[in-house]
């Protein structure tokens, strides 16, 4: 989406503070009363697709709300596009698009009059916010929709219409809050594939806060993860999915000649769902498991090394496995 024809907001773009992070807090304190919501988050994120990840209550979506400028921190400082967001809110929701978790939509209208309606509230002469309410609507694959009452939708159409107004401004930064909330799993597939075509095609920085681990590790190249508020970890996607020191094995049959054979041969191994896990302890491993396999003439399927994946971040008990302190980039 572009601003070629040059309607749009008055307001121009603004350089990002002291670094390219698109986001950055110190320090971030948000209390109500006697309950913490968020600690001290201190975090810098760069420009890409961000996961926002934290179970239910971990404070997500209040940080969306004080990086949007709707609600004021306890203490500690936040910037978004460079903006203040204790000062400057009314110009970050001019350069960003908000996506809401809960179902927030008029159901008396059309697609096409609640897009255009919000575009006109984000600065766009009427025009212009009718043609990108079109164009909006098309990129969310509800074109063909857009004239009927959004009351006769299915939930994943109202979910696209929610992103389709949040893509209306031209923004240059999305947060999307729990964007597959109520989905079934063609609906979720869909959702996510949007939401990656709009990261790489347009250009537009994403943050996704989302609970569902699983699919924030497909979409997203940065994450940042919390719970109750504080930081465990906040780092590119590759770090957090990085080859464990484990070889995965699975044969199409004689799973369990194969294990008493390795196991003969003192590597240890651990049944895993179809398959069996072994300590990699350098070449030497794959050699005494191709010649265990050769040995007893099996058909091999797979064998490689394992890679870690998000849902490692957190124990059996939904608490969490990993911790960090202090501030964080995600470059």
């Amino acid at each position: 989406m572009s601003n070629e024809d040059g309607a749009g907001p008055v307001v121009g773009p603004a350089p990002l503070a002291r670094s390219e992070a698109v986001i950055e807090s110190a320090a971030l304190t948000k209390r109500y009363g006697p309950v913490t919501a968020l600690d001290e988050l201190s975090v810098a994120v760069a420009p890409g697709i961000t996961g926002l990840v934290g179970a239910n209550g971990a404070g997500k979506s209040t940080l969306v709300k004080i990086l949007l400028g709707l609600l004021p921190a306890t203490s500690g400082k936040a910037a978004v596009l460079g903006y203040d967001c204790a000062t400057d809110g009314h110009r970050i929701r001019t350069h960003t698009g908000y996506m809401p978790e809960h179902d927030c939509l008029p159901p008396d209208v059309s697609a096409t009059e609640f897009v255009t309606h919000m575009g006109r509230m984000s600065g766009l002469p009427a025009t212009a916010a009718k043609e990108r309410a079109a164009d909006s609507l098309r990129h969310v694959g509800l074109y063909e929709e857009r004239y009927r009452q959004i009351a006769t939708y299915s939930t994943g159409m109202k979910q696209r219409v929610k992103l389709a107004q949040a893509l209306v401004g031209d923004p240059r930064l999305l947060l999307l809050d729990e964007p597959t909330n109520g989905l079934d799993p063609e609906g979720r597939a869909t959702m996510l594939e949007l939401i990656s075509r709009i990261g790489t095609e347009f250009g537009i920085s994403i943050m996704v806060a989302s609970h569902l681990l699983g699919e924030i590790e497909q979409i997203c190249d940065q994450l940042v993860a919390i719970d109750g508020g504080r930081l465990l970890r906040a780092d590119t996607m590759s770090s957090f999915t990085r080859a464990s020191e484990v070889l995965l094995i699975e044969v199409n049959e004689g799973g369990e000649q194969l294990r008493a054979e390795l196991d003969r041969r003192g590597l240890e191994p651990v049944p895993y769902q179809k398959a069996l896990l072994v300590r990699l302890a350098g070449e030497e491993t794959y050699d005494t498991v191709r010649d265990a396999v050769a040995d007893l003439g099996l058909p091999l399927s797979r064998m490689e090394q394992r890679r870690h994946r998000l849902e490692e971040l957190f124990r059996g008990d939904g608490t969490p496995a990993l911790e960090t302190t202090g501030a964080a980039d995600v470059r």
